[in-house]
């Protein structure tokens, strides 16, 4: 690991790659915040319009390093190749290293094999703090964007939890505040979580600000990556918008889930209703992609 401001590793010290993540408007862990400014901000980096990969692995001692590198496609080919059960050599250009941070951002559950087990590097070798995944042990923004990220990967397994019998048709609200029937579920801890939905219940005034606040998005675009639109079967997209205290995942042709600071481990469906298609499609008008 060798170009950064600090040069904090030496130069011919080698970096065993465990894994990478993107750091861009539209691709970035939102364990990290609600938005990308708030995600880059949390590793004190400026947020580059064009994003960085994240190379995070160990150096010969042994110790935890997050290398920032520009060379963004290079990161999302060997993400690919990864996911695809392919093998591929991360080995970036010492030119695209932006920084080298000691610590990671994010829990990795492997090592580097024939190297000591993971530990920050000494004090004296970095001249900032380590980095340190976000707590996550309990509920709060960290949890509920996590949760909002399980609902993501596991639409299916949700949406069959809730039937149309939990929303009755109602006539459309008279103004954007108001919202369609929700019914509140358990949040997933772990991608083994086996969610259920409870009885509905009506007139939710956290799922009413949640939307009155998507809603004025339209009007007033908040931060880069607030707002973000992925594949999804058919002509749909998955929207992910994140705001103070709370985060809603959908499907454009479908119903849409909020999360909650204030509601520990509930997670509240939204019918489609009168109002929602409409917010949604206007919420994908102006997301940001992934290229």
């Amino acid at each position: 690991m060798a170009g950064t401001d600090e040069e904090a590793v030496a130069a011919d010290e080698a970096l065993y790659v465990l894994t990478a993540v993107l750091l861009t408007p539209a691709q970035f862990p939102s364990v990290l915040g609600d938005d990308y400014p708030e995600a880059c901000a949390a590793l004190e980096l400026a947020p580059r319009a064009d994003g960085y990969g994240l190379v995070l692995g160990q150096d010969g001692e042994g110790a935890r390093w997050t290398v920032v590198i520009d060379d963004v496609s290079l990161v999302a080919v060997a993400i690919a190749s990864w996911d695809c059960g392919m093998e591929y050599d991360l080995s970036p250009d010492e030119r695209t290293v932006v920084a080298a941070l000691p610590g990671w951002p994010l829990a990795v559950a492997v090592a580097a094999p024939n190297v000591p087990a993971p530990h920050d590097p000494e004090p004296e070798v970095a001249d900032r703090a380590p980095l340190t995944p976000p707590d996550t042990s309990t509920w709060g923004p960290a949890q509920r964007r996590l949760g909002a990220d399980e609902i993501a990967l596991q639409w299916a397994v949700w949406r069959e939890q809730i039937g149309d019998d939990h929303f009755s048709v109602t006539p459309a609200p008279a103004d954007a505040t108001k919202s369609p029937e929700e019914a509140p579920a358990e949040a997933p801890e772990d991608a083994e979580a086996a969610p259920e939905a409870s009885t509905a219940a009506k007139g939710h005034a956290g799922i009413r600000r949640v939307l009155a606040e998507a809603w004025a998005y339209l009007d007033a675009p908040p931060p880069l990556g607030r707002v973000r639109s992925s594949f999804a079967p058919g002509d749909a997209r998955t929207l992910r918008a994140d705001g103070p205290g709370w985060s809603m995942v959908a499907r454009t042709d479908d119903i849409a889930f909020v999360l909650l600071d204030e509601e520990p481990g509930e997670v509240l469906p939204v019918g489609r209703g009168p109002e929602l298609p409409g917010l949604l499609e206007a919420l994908d008008k102006m997301a940001v992609r992934p290229l």
